[in-house]
């Protein structure tokens, strides 16, 4: 079976909840879509807005104090926030590439210590961290337990490896600067266990098709970040857990037998999305949303993914929140229709962020500064 590119752009944009925002509570839709990136603080937040019918910003509060809900270094070495169920197999599959990219970081190596050290290291940082700690007590725990002091790049290799989760420390979204960290609840298998992280890896393949499909090998590499050999051999362990389609290009891709494609022809509502929303990132052919011309403007060289205007299911801008409103700015000229849709998201946006955060990723405007391909530029929800 032949999908198209429009087909193949709703049915992802069904499974990640942007067709239509759904009646779920924080846990079921933070399970649904697998993970969101959660570098900035405020992203989980407009992710859920974008997704949850009526989303109440406390409900995502409490499931992350409750740890019903976590945030941890996961896929593509970078934070994720998911659910507290899926982190230990999560993180199992990630081990490997987690282990080769922290503990062999040069930034790590020059500490002296090796992974043979960590293995033996880690199950009491673990236990020291049974209750939430804050960097500056885990680095002088540390330094104690060594008997030398850490260097702080060094223990960053080390609490991006180790099995630990983000402990909430208030604010506008939970976290801020002050960081603070907590042990697992949950510890996952043994990191020496490779039929242990290879079967993790099947696991998390299928949830990400689940989440994110159709998709193809180098689609399921780049979400994880992790060798295509080893996504292969999890595609195969799969079996006939997963089917193959023929994609735009004709190359194969995979789904979930009976999971939900929506004809191409399925309306998709304007949406403001976040900075570094998951839906931009998980494939490795990104023209599934952003086109190609748009790339470069959206996804900056050091790794900045701006918050963007998602029209007719693909990148059509970039938005802002500045004093008055919601600075919108088309790449290319808009409808007066849909215009009116993100005066509607717009507003809504307003009035979420009023008792948060009203100037939201405020200190990104400096890409504004230098300059981005606009067509116009319009203010909204004021």
């Amino acid at each position: 079976m032949q999908i198209t590119a429009r087909a193949l752009n709703r049915a992802t944009l069904h499974r990640q909840l942007l067709l239509e925002r759904a009646p779920l509570d924080v846990a079921d839709a933070v399970r649904r879509v697998v993970a969101l990136q959660a570098q900035e603080p405020a992203s989980p937040y407009l992710a859920l807005w974008n997704r949850i019918h009526a989303f109440d910003p406390a409900e995502l509060d409490a499931a992350l104090a409750g740890y019903e809900v976590v945030k941890s270094t996961l896929m593509r070495v970078t934070l994720h926030a998911v659910h507290a169920a899926d982190h230990p197999v999560f993180w199992a599959a990630m081990e490997p590439r987690l282990r080769a990219s922290r503990l062999g970081d040069p930034r790590f190596t020059a500490s002296g210590l090796t992974p043979d050290d960590v293995a033996g290291l880690v199950p009491d940082l673990l236990a020291y961290a049974a209750e939430p700690r804050s960097g500056a007590e885990i680095e002088g725990w540390l330094e104690t337990r060594l008997g030398a002091r850490v260097e702080r790049q060094a223990w960053r290799m080390l609490r991006q490896y180790a099995p630990l989760w983000h402990a909430p420390v208030g604010g506008p979204w939970s976290f801020g600067t002050r960081q603070s960290f907590t042990a697992a609840r949950v510890r996952p298998p043994a990191a020496a266990d490779p039929g242990r992280a290879a079967e993790a890896l099947a696991t998390l393949i299928r949830r990400y098709v689940e989440g994110f499909g159709p998709a193809s090998v180098a689609d399921m590499a780049q979400f994880a970040l992790v060798q295509r050999t080893r996504v292969r051999a999890a595609v195969a362990a799969l079996g006939d857990g997963l089917e193959r389609l023929e994609g735009p290009d004709g190359e194969v891709l995979y789904d979930v037998p009976g999971a939900p494609r929506p004809p191409e022809d399925t309306p998709a509502p304007p949406r403001l999305l976040p900075m570094w929303d998951s839906v931009l990132l998980a494939h490795a052919g990104r023209s599934r949303l952003v086109p190609a011309d748009h790339r470069a403007a959206v996804i900056r060289m050091n790794g900045d993914v701006l918050p963007t205007l998602l029209v007719d299911g693909r990148v059509a801008g970039v938005w802002r929140r500045i004093d008055g409103g919601v600075e919108a700015s088309p790449f290319h000229p808009l409808a007066d229709g849909v215009w009116d849709a993100l005066e509607e998201e717009a507003a809504a946006l307003v009035a979420f962020l009023a008792d948060r955060d009203p100037l939201v990723y405020r200190r990104y405007d400096h890409w504004w500064a230098k300059g981005l391909p606009v067509a116009e530029t319009r203010l909204l929800g004021g």
